[in-house]
């Protein structure tokens, strides 16, 4: 349950990027874009998985998985911040922002355990690939993205439980664009140290497990690769990777920044810099991440543009 202290707290200011009006309307035209292109892209990529029978395949599973965390993700966070760009109340309801801290940690976590099971993928994909079909069966993909679901949405209802457990009172301002668990908890003036170690704990243990995941399949698969005699055979089987390891990058290299460290006042205003390439970045570059290089989705962007040309022609 809810603490009783927070009866008479309805509602949190969102202080966001920028207090300069000029600014923010600057910045509001370019996340409009940004969000845009990324809910272009990722429903283009899922739109084409599902209809192109070349890309039924575990990897592209994954990535349908992957591009449908990215636009839940984005969608949590951006229509929000938008509107408070051109309002001049910047507020948040109390269940808002429940509901947007628990969906951030939940869809953040989720996206971690997908970007593993996509590292398994490549694992048995060059490492084992006579059982491939076998090991990377339906059921055993299904597998690999229900339990990142659940675990993330466990995690992210435990961890929002805990936050809003705490009592706020004097500043409701919350120095950040969206409902963030570091600088909600400044705000605290009850004890945040169970809160704390609990936020520790599970970033901790979520970002040490999923990457040691995707280092251990990587570490594998590239003893793998050097023991082919032929360098056509390795360079395509890095070219399957080098995507994959390009989002690891970029997600993780941010995430490690801003959590895994105890919050301050500069640590959430760095944090604020940081989690714009998380939360913005992240979900646009993927789809062009896993579409420029990747032969088999651009085959199936021509075909789906060709039989788009053909059905308009012949109407």
């Amino acid at each position: 349950m809810l603490s009783s202290n927070h009866t008479t707290v309805t509602k949190f200011i969102l202080l966001g990027l920028t207090d300069d009006p000029v600014l923010q309307k600057i910045l509001f035209g370019v996340f409009l874009v940004i969000y845009l292109f990324t809910m272009v892209g990722n429903l283009s990529m899922i739109f084409l998985i599902r209809t192109n029978s070349r890309l039924q395949t575990p990897m592209y599973f994954f990535l349908g998985h992957l591009s449908l965390v990215d636009i839940c993700y984005s969608s949590n966070i951006t229509p929000n911040m938008l509107y408070n760009f051109l309002s001049d109340q910047k507020a948040i309801s109390y269940a808002g922002c429940f509901t947007q801290c628990l969906l951030f940690i939940a869809l953040v976590i989720t996206e971690f355990y997908i970007l593993a099971s996509m590292a398994l993928d490549r694992y048995v994909a060059i490492c084992s690939p006579l059982h491939y079909t076998t090991r990377m069966s339906k059921n055993v993909c299904i597998s690999l993205v229900t339990v990142p679901y659940t675990y993330g949405f466990l995690n992210g209802l435990s961890q929002a439980v805990l936050t809003f457990q705490l009592s706020f009172c004097g500043s409701l301002e919350i120095n950040h664009f969206y409902c963030a668990d570091p600088p909600l908890i400044m705000l605290a003036c009850s004890d945040t140290y169970v809160k704390k170690m609990a936020m520790f704990i599970v970033a901790g243990f979520t970002l040490s497990s999923s990457l040691f995941i995707i280092l251990l399949s990587y570490l594998l698969i590239s003893v793998t690769i050097l023991r082919m005699s032929s360098a056509e055979g390795r360079h395509k089987a890095f070219s399957t990777c080098g995507s994959h390891l390009t989002t690891v990058t970029i997600f993780y290299g941010t995430l490690f920044c801003m959590y895994l460290r105890p919050p301050s006042e500069k640590s959430i205003e760095e944090s604020k810099i940081i989690a714009v390439f998380y939360t913005f970045l992240s979900p646009m570059l993927n789809p062009l991440i896993y579409s420029l290089r990747n032969k088999d989705v651009i085959h199936a962007m021509q075909q789906a543009i060709k039989g788009n040309l053909f059905h308009t022609v012949a109407v």
